[in-house]
């Protein structure tokens, strides 16, 4: 016969040997969001701290949707982070959310319709997985065992399921008229996503650090051009920011400019429980579309008048940056998810040109044929040929202006509106105004007959070499001398031209059969002047 004593120590014995295996229960943490960068996009850089104690597996409700391959993880030992999900403590909540997740464990007394007498057990916990099909395709049922029979386990949404004196039950939500709860009933149970950190053994008290790439906050950029007098005017860039992403209380906030490579900006990474497998590949193999910057005005574009910053000796080299990304902080904001705010972030004050800005666009197609009407008709901007007022000024921030909409004002009354494109700070920048409609201009061409048809042979086309002259005439009905900035497109090779104009060639001709140029010409209108500017051209057309 065993000694009482000696049993009792083979007990506790047992019990400390299997109490040491169990793992231990992780700890619930709270990080902390030193700071969020924001881009035009709706992309983010979120830059969180957590503090850990030591070696342990620490939690964490508050989890990230990162873009694919931007979540990072600096600590100064072995860490690993798993993403899963769990019942955690809640306010009760029986409008939002599932019954059997908020009262799983709970000792409850169910009233139903037509039934007298309640159903008192124990609400069941459910694990998890068993709500989960095996394949995400097809809803396939699941199984459990009671008494040895397989039994349906439904999803809880419909159901309740008890564990009472008789066995398990199953009860219909759309039946229960009444829920009584024995005990506290303030906190409940709730399945959420978490994030699940664990330090290797021997690991010191330390802060870690959590960044990602993800979506749910963005600044869209303005600015408020303000013509102060006849030669100079002040520019004050604004800044509205929209959450999306979470609360952020004291969250410092970085406006972010420039034109980066974000390949992956439309693929949720797998770390994310939104995110499976089948639509992970379905979205690598998709174009990366908007996240990469290259719709309209969320992307940077260049001002496209660089020859003409060149020839009035604007300075065009970025500010003391290695790269062209700027961050431009604007302090520590608070904003509930859902919140936006307006605020300015810089202004600055620099002389300013009034010209009048005629553009007559290239009416010829890469193979030389003239542009049919129906072409024009989609595309009316790009072949308009209309005279505008604008302004001619250097950026005077001290940082670069970014593409945003930019809002003339003069006297509190409003002049126009424009896109700015981006432009370097001391860079030259013309924004148009209004349409100088006191300005008269006329735009004519006509091809000079053909004698001796001329057929050029080029990448096995044949191709008629024609000859082409134009006049530009304009007309100031102002009162006052006018500056004109005259700028004329044109395919083929120049010939001859009137005051010896600038002559750029345009970047969307460098693989055409002609070459795609512009002429400019800068000249001074007095009151009531007219002038005509002459050129000619040759041209390779299509046969």
């Amino acid at each position: 016969m065993r000694h009482p004593l000696i049993a009792s120590l083979i007990t506790s014995l047992g019990i400390l040997l299997l109490t040491s295996r169990l793992p231990a229960e992780e700890q619930t943490v709270t990080s902390k969001i030193e700071s969020v960068g924001l881009f035009k996009n709706g992309l983010a850089v979120v830059d969180r701290s957590v503090e850990l104690a030591g070696p342990g597996t620490y939690r964490i409700e508050d989890v990230p949707t990162p873009v694919h391959g931007t979540f990072f993880i600096e600590s100064a030992s072995d860490l690993v982070a798993k993403t899963t999900t769990m019942l955690v403590d809640a306010p009760l909540d029986l409008a939002g959310g599932s019954l059997q997740d908020q009262l799983s464990g709970k000792e409850v007394s169910i009233t139903l319709r037509e039934q007298t007498a309640p159903i008192d057990g124990v609400v069941a916990k459910i694990d998890p997985k068993q709500e989960k099909p095996w394949n995400r395709q097809y809803d396939q049922p699941q199984y459990g065992y009671y008494n040895g029979q397989p039994i349906p386990i439904p999803s809880a949404g419909r159901f309740v399921i008890l564990d009472t004196a008789t066995g398990r039950t199953l009860v219909d939500q759309s039946t229960i008229t009444s829920i009584k709860i024995t005990g506290e009933a303030k906190l409940a149970k709730q399945r959420k996503p978490v994030l699940l950190l664990t330090l290797a053994a021997g690991a010191p008290k330390q802060t870690i650090r959590l960044t990602y790439l993800t979506r749910g906050i963005a600044w869209a950029p303005s600015y408020r051009v303000e013509l102060l007098d006849d030669k100079k005017l002040s520019i004050t860039q604004n800044a509205v920011v929209k959450n999306e992403l979470m609360d952020l209380k004291d969250v410092e906030l970085f406006l972010i400019s420039g034109y980066p490579s974000v390949d992956f900006g439309h693929v949720t990474s797998p770390l994310s429980l939104q995110q499976n497998w089948s639509a992970f590949f379905q979205q690598l193999s998709q174009r990366p579309g908007n996240n990469r910057f290259d719709n309209g005005i969320q992307r940077q574009s260049v001002i496209s008048n660089f020859a003409d910053s060149a020839r009035t000796g604007g300075d065009v080299s970025p500010e003391s940056e290695s790269i062209d990304i700027h961050y431009e902080t604007i302090g520590k904001q608070s904003l509930a998810d859902g919140d936006a705010m307006s605020l300015n972030v810089a202004s600055g004050e620099t002389a300013y040109e009034r010209i009048v800005e005629w553009t007559v666009p290239d009416t010829r197609d890469v193979n030389g044929r003239y542009v049919q009407d129906h072409q024009r008709q989609q595309e009316p901007e790009k072949y308009e040929d209309a005279a505008w007022d604008a302004a001619k000024f250097t950026n005077p921030l001290k940082f670069s202006m970014t593409t945003a909409p930019a809002t003339f004002m003069r006297d509190g009354k409003f002049l126009g509106q424009q896109t700015s494109k981006w432009t370097n700070q001391g860079e030259k920048n013309t924004l148009r105004i209004t349409k100088a409609l006191s300005i008269r201009t006329r735009a004519t061409e006509q091809e000079e007959p053909n004698t001796d048809r001329q057929i050029v042979f080029v990448g096995g086309n044949d191709f008629r070499k024609t000859s082409v002259t134009g006049e530009l005439t304009i007309h100031n009905y102002r009162k006052t001398d006018t500056t004109i900035l005259i700028k004329r497109q044109f395919s083929g090779d120049l010939t001859s031209a009137d005051e010896k104009p600038e002559v750029t060639l345009r970047e969307e001709g460098a693989w055409s059969v002609n070459r795609r140029n512009e002429l400019a010409w800068t000249i001074t209108l007095k009151a009531g002047e007219e002038k005509t500017l002459k050129y000619a051209y040759t041209v390779l057309v299509d046969n």
